[in-house]
């Protein structure tokens, strides 16, 4: 499973090169490793911890950003999927399965599986979750699967996702296409990996509207996050974080800065620790055996380097 999904995704990804990154600083602890073979995609925080999923069996890693010291927090099992995670107010990670049409929820402090969810997908990659509802978009399907919650965040019956059909600007075409998804005040922002665009889209209907980034590219665009009015765009085979300022109705952004590391190897997700981003080297295109090397790699975030 590992070859057939990591081949899969590289073979679907989207190149571009932007001139002139400016490069990560150098002043502490700036890498982790994770297991040989781990085959990482995605990446979420607590604020304390990292944890990185696996596509290799949907396990999920901690570890600790201060000392790099980790564990594996939920065992994985044959035939699962974890692609991009997240980390929710009421102390869950939730995790998407790719190919599989599952999203499993896992309690953060034991790794315990507290519920899986399961709908008619193409390929499950990212997550964005909310005190309402937790949010997954499908890379290949014009959709994005919701799965609502009840009072004070409580996991809702396993039959409770639906799909939420997108309208509106954006549009699917070949290959890879919304990818990396955060919530904003204004509604869902996520990226369009084959066309490099920014969408708004409407948590309640599916109709998307596409933010206005000027001649910024952001082909391969994968995860993102969003810090106040900074959203944050990686573009996992350019090796590059993009940093914009949205307005308030994340109708447009602007050119902040892009951030680069020597240490960058096809980086996919990213989690924001402080003054620090923290991104996950899925390195597709390498291929994935028992003893092929993962990390994440941190760089500076915009306020750090002022």
């Amino acid at each position: 499973m590992r070859r057939v999904i990591t081949a899969g995704i590289a073979g679907l990804l989207s190149i571009g090169l932007l001139a002139g990154p400016v490069a990560a600083q150098d002043d502490g602890l700036d890498r982790i490793d994770l297991p040989n073979g781990w085959a990482p995609e995605g990446i979420t925080t607590d604020g304390q911890r990292l944890f990185a999923g696996s596509l290799a069996d949907g396990a999920i890693w901690q570890a600790d950003p201060l000392t790099g010291e980790g564990a594996v927090l939920a065992p994985g099992a044959e035939g699962r999927v974890a692609a991009g995670i997240e980390h929710d107010a009421y102390g869950r990670l939730w995790a998407a399965g790719g190919p599989t049409g599952e999203v499993r929820a896992y309690d953060a402090a034991t790794g315990e599986l507290l519920a899986t969810y399961t709908a008619e997908a193409g390929f499950l990659n990212d997550v964005a979750a909310t005190t309402e509802a937790v949010y997954v978009t499908d890379s290949f399907l014009p959709q994005i699967l919701v799965i609502p919650l009840g009072e004070a965040g409580a996991l809702p019956d396993a039959d409770a996702a639906t799909a939420l059909p997108l309208s509106g600007e954006l549009v699917f075409g070949e290959g890879f296409n919304v990818n990396g998804i955060v919530a904003h005040p204004a509604g869902l922002i996520a990226v369009h990996s084959g066309e490099g665009t920014l969408y708004r889209v409407d948590p309640a209907t599916g109709v998307s509207s596409q933010i206005d980034s000027g001649d910024v590219s952001l082909a391969g665009g994968d995860g993102l996050e969003l810090d106040g009015d900074t959203l944050y765009v990686l573009r996992n085979t350019s090796n590059l974080v993009v940093a914009l300022q949205l307005d308030a109705a994340a109708e447009s952004a602007t050119l902040l800065a892009e951030i680069t590391s020597e240490d960058f190897d096809v980086p996919t997700t990213m989690a924001l620790v402080g003054e620090h981003l923290w991104a996950v080297n899925a390195r597709f295109g390498t291929e994935v055996t028992p003893g092929t090397e993962y990390w994440i790699t941190r760089i500076d975030a915009v306020d750090a380097e002022g």
